[in-house]
């Protein structure tokens, strides 16, 4: 699935290739040359995904990758070095900063893109296209389609979308405010209690084949979807 993807990266030759790259695999990308224009742009808007360059001017890519993982909104975000050092003690040290890979350069459009899946798949298993089934419920997110034991099952796209995070992040409690910026989106400004709204719209669509129970209410903490049965 499209993911939005921050590039930090001074070299524009290098911006460039992967920006368009990432865009013809069906990615929006925004880019930034300094760990300053990064800072500014994921103020307005949280990416699903950061790739960053080690060497930028001003603060380094390690200091902005450090800043990242102490701030409340990115410190989820998968960050993917980008760097031309391949130094084992350099690929530890981008690892331990808080990175969940590096690729060091050069690198070739189709390794970078496998290496975004992998990551996603393993950050956020939300943003991939890959079909997830818990106790006989089945969501597709290729084809848009929910079964129940077999059963369609109509669900509007809000609908759709918090039940596709919840299933792929089972056994977790969520809060209101956690469902609104991962499903939502961060920067869309509705009250928490539309996240009831939603979850009994969803519960009703899940009537149909008996999957209601799937979606637990935790008192004074939200909501979590059981995988077990």
């Amino acid at each position: 699935m499209a993911a939005t993807i921050l590039l930090v990266e001074d070299e524009s030759g290098i911006q460039e290739l992967v920006k368009f790259n990432l865009t013809q695999a069906g990615h929006a990308v925004m880019c930034a040359d300094s760990a300053e224009q990064a800072i500014t742009l994921v103020r307005e808007v949280l990416p699903d995904l950061v790739l960053l360059d080690w060497m930028l001017p001003g603060m380094s890519g390690i200091e902005l990758a450090r800043m990242f993982r102490a701030d409340t909104r990115m410190k989820n975000v998968p960050i993917i070095m980008l760097t031309a050092r391949g130094d084992e003690r350099d690929k530890v040290l981008g690892l331990e900063t808080g990175a969940d890979d590096y690729i060091t350069k050069p690198f070739s459009p189709k390794e970078l893109t496998a290496r975004i899946k992998a990551v996603l798949r393993r950050r956020a298993p939300q943003m991939t296209e890959d079909r997830v089934e818990i106790r006989g419920l089945s969501l597709d997110p290729v084809s848009h389609r929910v079964m129940g034991n077999s059963v369609p099952l109509e669900l509007g796209p809000t609908e759709f979308r918090l039940l596709h995070f919840m299933m792929t992040h089972p056994e977790r409690v969520y809060s209101r405010a956690q469902l609104l910026d991962h499903v939502w989106g961060d920067h869309v400004f509705v009250e928490e209690r539309t996240v009831d709204v939603h979850i009994r719209r969803l519960r009703l669509a899940l009537e149909v084949s008996g999957h209601e129970s799937l979606i637990d209410t935790v008192r004074g903490a939200g909501y979590r979807l059981s995988a077990q049965v």
